[in-house]
């Protein structure tokens, strides 16, 4: 099987790294990639929004499978141009994305489909924001409705700062804050059957303890020990299947990757958010504990033989994913500081523990500098938690990035709840 991925972050290098590992890929290729991936796939330099120069891409490369990875590629109809050439992709079309790329869109489909989530409200107007605001209090949860990489989201206890983020945006949509942790749950779908993957769960402050801005995340682990068994099952019933079977009676078919990012309420399990792609970095610990070959599974959600595809096997043990972060990030990262000690890590620490590129790029004379606010998400497996948090914190401080910044207790509660149960 010939396989393109497309984009070039630390989940598409996660993407790739278990193609590579796949013995049905006898070709693996990448747009436009980053300075890890170059080594396990052949970069192509093509514009990632561009549909139709992708779909020649995948054409020309006589590809099986295109893999879309991020969501601006899907909002903006790039499997779409790929679908239109007869090629199998796995990505939902532009109208099925909207579940990610509109939260009032993800709102109505979920009030069809009776999946319980957030109260909430639409607004376009000031008159609108500040009657919302009032009506829901502290602590305010304020969501861009469009795209914005994972930084359109203020939750704040400060009413003039919810006000200025919800008068920032066209349109904003407004909800009650939901208690209990976050989890992570990503499902492969082919817009009938759906395959739950594995729990994870992510950290998305900036700081240590929870502090500081939000970001894209700087940090992830799985499985989850102190989740209920059957919460997948639940979720499925639930939340996963009742959205794929809505989106198909609308006639827009969601097929690709259904992410739900769920709160475990005090009063059950509510959605927070959809994607309509991989999560990063819960993707970089998710494929770490996938046994089953990736090519094949995303194959049939791309060509709708997901009914008849074998069960999911998993490793019993764990992974922690660590993201190492440019200087400034959330805000304006500082990029192009050369990235030293990645050679240490393969040489050490590999297999068990591995390093996923997000923000890089070599320059002339092949370094490796950073290219972006989240630069490296550091992988590691274990027989537990505490194995793999020790084997990811051991690699990250081999590497070096002037200025750098990284969450020191990713994993490191539940760890240690995990030990002394």
């Amino acid at each position: 099987m010939k396989v393109l991925v497309i984009g070039g972050g630390a989940r598409e290098h996660a993407l790739c790294r278990s193609l590579s590992l796949d013995p049905d890929v006898t070709a693996l290729h990448c747009a436009p990639g980053n300075a890890g991936i170059a080594e396990v796939a052949e970069l192509h330099g093509v514009n990632a929004l561009d549909g139709q120069a992708v779909a020649e891409l995948a054409a020309g490369l006589e590809a099986d499978l295109v893999v879309v990875g991020p969501e601006a590629p899907l909002v903006a109809g790039v499997a779409d141009a790929v679908r239109d050439r007869g090629i199998p992709v796995f990505g939902p079309s532009v109208e099925a994305a909207q579940l990610e790329g509109s939260k009032a869109f993800a709102k109505d489909v979920m009030a069809a489909a009776a999946v319980p989530t957030a109260r909430s409200y639409v607004c376009t107007t000031p008159e609108e924001i500040d009657e919302a605001l009032d009506a829901f209090g502290a602590p305010y949860v304020v969501k861009d409705d469009g795209l914005a990489a994972g930084k359109g989201v203020v939750v704040t206890e400060d009413v003039e700062a919810a006000r200025a983020h919800a008068l920032a945006c066209d349109r904003v949509v407004i909800e009650e804050f939901l208690d209990g942790p976050e989890v992570s749950l990503f499902a492969v779908t082919d817009g009938e059957t759906v395959v739950p993957l594995q729990p994870a769960q992510d950290f998305k402050r900036a700081y240590d303890g929870d502090e500081g801005p939000n970001t894209g995340g700087m940090g992830a682990y799985s499985p989850l020990p102190w989740a209920d068994p059957k919460l997948v099952d639940e979720v499925m019933a639930t939340v996963l299947q009742p959205t794929v079977d809505e989106l198909h009676r609308r006639g827009t078919p969601f097929s690709g990757l259904l992410y739900a990012g769920l709160a475990i309420t005090s009063r059950g399990v509510r959605v927070i958010e959809f994607n309509a792609r991989f999560g990063d970095p819960e993707t970089q610990v998710v494929l770490a504990r996938l046994k089953t070959p990736l090519a094949g599974l995303l194959h049939a959600a791309a060509t709708g033989t997901l009914a008849t595809f074998p069960a999911l096997r998993w490793s019993d043990g764990a992974a922690v994913t660590v993201v190492i972060a440019s200087h400034n990030y959330p805000d304006t990262p500082r990029t192009g500081d050369p990235i030293d000690g990645l050679a240490d890590v393969v040489a050490q620490d590999a297999p068990k523990a591995y390093v996923l590129h997000a923000g890089t790029k070599r320059d002339d004379s092949g370094a490796v500098l950073s290219a972006g606010g989240r630069v490296l998400s550091v992988t590691a497996t274990g027989s537990d938690l505490t194995t793999a948090r020790q084997r990811a914190y051991r690699a990250v401080d081999r590497i070096s990035l002037d200025g750098s910044q990284h969450r020191t207790d990713i994993a490191a509660k539940v760890a240690d709840e995990a030990a002394g149960a």
